[in-house]
C-alpha cells in the first residue's frame, strides 16, 4: 500500500488538486461569501498559469522532492523518529503535526523577515481571495518552501507515505481555506476547532496590517491559538473588509509578468 501511494504520487496529487479545485469553484458559484471586485477571468488565468509553472519548476530544480528525501532518509535511517524507533501510524501522525507546525512557522517568519516578505507579498496582492489564491505563490518562495520541507523531512525521518498524505492535505486545505464560500456562522464556529476555515483565513488577507499579521495556520487552527496569533473576525466584517495590500491596488499586479517582478521592486 505504501509503495503504491509513493509510486503514484504525481497522479494522486493531481487528482486531488483537480477534484478539490472543481468542487470549490462550484461552491463559490452556488454559495459565494463575498462579491468579487476584480475580473475573475484575468485572475484565474494568471493564478493557474503560475500554479502549473511552479509545479514544473520544482521538478526541474530538485532532483528529488520531499517524498524522495523521505525515501533517502529511510534508506539511511536518518532522522529523529528513526533514532527513537517510532513506527507505524503514530509516525505518520507525529510527522504530519510537526510538518504542519513547520508550515505555520515558515508562514509567520515570511511575514516578519523583510527579505522573505518581498517574496510572500505577491500572495497578498490578489485583490480578491478565492480557490486559485491558494496556489498563488512566487516561484522563489515555492523553491525555498520545498527546501525547508525537505530539510525537516530528513531531520525528522518522516515516512514517504506520510509526506504524500501531508502534501495532499496541505494543497487541499489551502484551496479550501482560500475559497470564497459561505459556510454559515454555526458551521464555521465548529469547523474552525478542527481545521482552518475560509472565514478564519480570509481575515489574514485583510488590507489592515494588524489583521494581516494573524491566523497564519494552513491545515490545523491550533497553532494560532497556542502562539497568540489568532484573531476571530475582521473589524469591517467579511463582506466589508478590503482584500490585498494598501500599496498594490493597481490591477496590473494580477498579471503574471508583474507578479513575477514584484519581489524585485522597491516598496511603494
Amino acid at each position: 500500500m505504501n509503495m503504491l501511494v509513493i509510486d503514484n504520487e504525481v497522479i494522486i496529487r493531481l487528482a486531488f488538486f483537480s477534484g478539490i479545485l472543481a468542487l470549490m469553484a462550484l461552491l463559490e458559484l452556488l454559495v459565494p461569501r463575498r462579491r468579487l471586485t476584480a475580473p475573475k477571468g484575468v485572475r484565474w488565468l494568471n493564478n493557474l498559469i503560475l500554479t502549473f509553472f511552479n509545479s514544473l519548476l520544482l521538478r526541474l530544480v530538485f532532483p528529488v522532492t520531499a517524498v524522495g528525501a523521505a525515501i533517502i532518509a529511510a534508506d539511511h535511517s536518518w532522522g529523529a523518529l528513526n533514532a527513537l524507533g517510532v513506527a507505524g501510524w503514530s509516525t505518520g501522525i507525529i510527522s504530519m503535526l510537526l510538518l504542519d507546525l513547520t508550515i505555520y512557522a515558515q508562514h509567520f517568519f515570511f511575514h516578519r523577515i523583510r527579505l522573505f516578505w518581498r517574496l510572500h507579498r505577491m500572495h497578498h496582492t490578489d485583490l480578491d481571495i478565492d480557490v486559485t489564491t491558494g496556489a498563488r505563490f512566487h516561484p522563489l518562495e515555492i523553491i525555498i518552501s520545498m527546501a525547508i520541507k525537505m530539510a525537516v523531512v530528513i531531520a525528522l525521518g518522516v515516512p514517504a507515505w506520510a509526506v504524500v498524505v501531508f502534501e495532499v492535505i496541505l494543497n487541499g486545505s489551502s484551496m479550501f481555506n482560500h475559497s470564497n464560500i459561505y459556510m454559515g456562522k454555526a458551521t464555521d464556529r465548529f469547523m474552525r476547532l478542527l481545521v482552518v476555515t475560509p472565514d478564519m483565513h480570509r481575515l489574514h488577507h485583510s488590507v489592515i496590517i494588524g489583521e494581516q499579521n494573524s491566523n497564519f495556520g494552513f491545515n490545523f487552527p491550533w497553532w494560532d491559538r497556542l502562539f497568540g496569533t489568532y484573531l476571530d473576525q475582521p473589524s469591517a466584517g467579511h463582506e466589508g473588509m478590503t482584500i490585498g495590500l494598501a500599496n498594490y491596488r493597481n490591477p496590473r499586479w494580477l498579471r503574471l509578468p508583474w507578479m513575477l517582478a514584484l519581489p524585485f521592486r522597491k516598496e511603494p
